[in-house]
């Protein structure tokens, strides 16, 4: 049946009916039933209300959330993406690059505040060599080998390949070396590539960030995924980008969680654009949930959603809240206004609001138990969290 005939209510229920069937019945989504979710005429409160059924039935009451420090070395790009308010040349005098003793404090204090994680992306300087990026992670990993470091996207992944003339695994086995211990989703955007050519011209293409997740899994890392959305994408690219992550999950089982960022406009190319409605946000969420049948997390990001609007989504699919983000630029400097960082009560208040059970996780969504604030270790029945 074509979405385009589905003008009439009672179409509109028999359809939604289908699809609940095929949820209900362990059945995989279509791309037609994707595209279809988004119509603004499937009425939002069913299709959270459908979400929320699967991600009990996943998950129970539970709902993630972990503690974390962003670290973003250099704002200096040689890309210049119109979605992005980060980036710098290098001739403004807000451009910066962090010394190894700024780093050194970031990572001691984000040891002493009880982190499990640091979140390690930034800008791709054309003047920094990759062992420049190498000696980062082994700098932290060296002095503070407790912390998880989930570091660098697909993109700098495949920039590392262009100047250093080494293959994904290659990059890879030396960042292993160095103390890697996951990638992050970020880079994804939109894979199709009519809308990433309009973007995100220049840098790393949808096949190219699918190949290095590829890869990262066969190597038995775990990693992210996101998809960035709001801009000047419509339902049918959505579904496309998820689509092919659901593909490559088949084929490999390494994404833990898909994360869907709205798009916030303010200091990019893209500043006439309006930010995605919270409507928007929510049904993005709720699809993922109920297309991305093979993916054991949907998160929903706070400091990109807002504080409100992330415990919102609690009901429509998302079962991770990501965690307490200290130091998070790349969307403050697109005018997020959410704050700059939470402590791990008000997450688990956030959370107990919305009738949901708070549970720490590390980076690989294993339980975490704490001894003391500072003091951590796995839990037991950590795998039973997982997946």
């Amino acid at each position: 049946m074509s979405i385009a005939t589905l003008t009439t209510p009672s179409s509109i229920r028999k359809r939604l009916e289908e699809i609940q069937s095929k949820v209900s019945t362990g059945k995989r989504l279509s791309f037609e039933d994707g595209v279809f979710l988004f119509q603004p005429e499937v009425p939002l409160h069913e299709l959270g209300r459908l979400a929320e059924e699967v991600c009990l039935r996943r998950h129970g009451r539970n709902v993630f959330y972990n503690l974390n420090m962003h670290l973003n070395p250099t704002n200096v790009c040689v890309y210049r993406c119109k979605l992005c308010a980060f980036y710098r040349t290098g001739k403004e005098p807000d451009a910066y690059y962090m010394t190894e003793d700024q780093i050194l404090k970031r990572a001691e204090e984000a040891d002493r505040s009880g982190c499990t994680e640091i979140h390690i992306v930034g800008g791709l300087p054309g003047d920094k060599p990759f062992e420049w990026y190498v000696e980062i992670l082994h700098l932290i990993h060296s002095h503070f080998p407790r912390l998880h470091l989930k570091a660098w996207t697909a993109v700098e992944i495949a920039w590392f390949c262009r100047i250093s003339g080494l293959s994904v695994e290659k990059v890879l086995e030396r960042l292993l070396e160095a103390g890697l211990g996951s990638l992050p989703g970020g880079g994804a955007e939109i894979f199709h590539p009519q809308v990433r050519q309009k973007i995100s011209a220049g840098k790393a293409d949808g096949e190219t960030w699918l190949n290095v997740h590829r890869i990262a899994h066969r190597m038995g890392l775990k990693t992210n995924a996101t998809m960035l959305f709001g801009h000047i994408e419509a339902p049918e690219h959505r579904v496309d980008h998820m689509l092919r992550l659901r593909e490559l999950q088949d084929e490999t089982g390494g994404f833990q969680v898909f994360i869907p960022l709205p798009f916030h406009p303010q200091g990019t190319a893209l500043s006439h654009l309006p930010k995605p409605s919270a409507f928007d946000c929510l049904r993005t969420l709720a699809v993922a949930r109920l297309f991305l049948d093979n993916f054991p997390h949907i998160k929903a990001y706070w400091i990109a959603l807002g504080v409100g609007l992330a415990q919102t989504a609690l009901a429509y699919g998302a079962n991770d809240l990501d965690g307490t983000v200290r130091y998070e630029t790349i969307y403050h400097d697109a005018g997020a206004e959410s704050p700059e960082a939470l402590s791990v009560g008000e997450l688990c208040g956030l959370i107990r609001e919305a009738g949901r059970e708070p549970v720490e996780r590390d980076s690989l969504y294993r339980r975490v138990r704490r001894v003391s604030p500072t003091e951590w270790e796995i839990a037991e029945d950590s795998q039973s969290h997982g997946k």
